[in-house]
């Protein structure tokens, strides 16, 4: 397995606001793109990846919301996941992103939602989520759309969150 660089907002905006294509089959290549994924997740650290994060565009996803270490990891495996019908009711939650380092806000999502998409052998499977399960495969299927949670943000936390990951980003070369 091989940590990935993953992309972020200071230099990839472009790349981030690809659509992801729909992957044809799981395979070996693709597994392997999903040990990828999970190894950089898990390194940078994070709860969820998908594989435009990582330059690739096709619609994996990555999650793992096992908090802590006294609980042990649960990688979970989307592949051409897709939100069946969402609650009414709504759910806020403070979302960070590993593509917008360092920055949190809080983001409105459906409470629930039902989803369908092919497991880690190509299984199709349906299934509910709810709670920190909803907002993340919710988050992560936005980056699939070319949607990066700051888009759910005003315009000026938008452009502030971006203005401030540039600058740490500049910081950082300079150092």
């Amino acid at each position: 397995m091989t940590i990935r660089d993953i992309l972020t907002v200071d230099a990839d905006m472009a790349a981030l606001k690809q659509k992801s294509t729909p992957v044809a089959a799981v395979d070996d290549a693709l597994r392997a793109l999903m040990d990828d994924m999970l190894e950089t997740m898990y390194d940078a650290p994070g709860i969820g990846l998908a594989a435009i994060q990582v330059g690739v565009p096709v619609r994996v996803i990555v999650m793992d919301i096992a908090k802590g270490n006294e609980t042990p990891a649960e990688p979970r495996y989307f592949v051409n996941p897709e939100i069946l019908s969402a609650s009414d009711e709504m759910f806020v939650y403070e979302e960070g992103c590993l593509s917008v380092p360092e920055i949190f806000d809080e983001v409105e999502r459906p409470a629930r939602v039902r989803l369908r998409y092919l497991d880690y052998h190509g299984k199709k499977r349906e299934e509910d989520a709810e709670g920190l399960f909803a907002v993340c495969i919710q988050h992560e299927i936005d980056h699939l759309n070319g949607v990066l949670f700051i888009d759910h943000l005003s315009r000026l936390k938008r452009n502030r969150a971006v203005a401030k990951v540039k600058k740490a980003a500049k910081a950082e070369m300079d150092a």
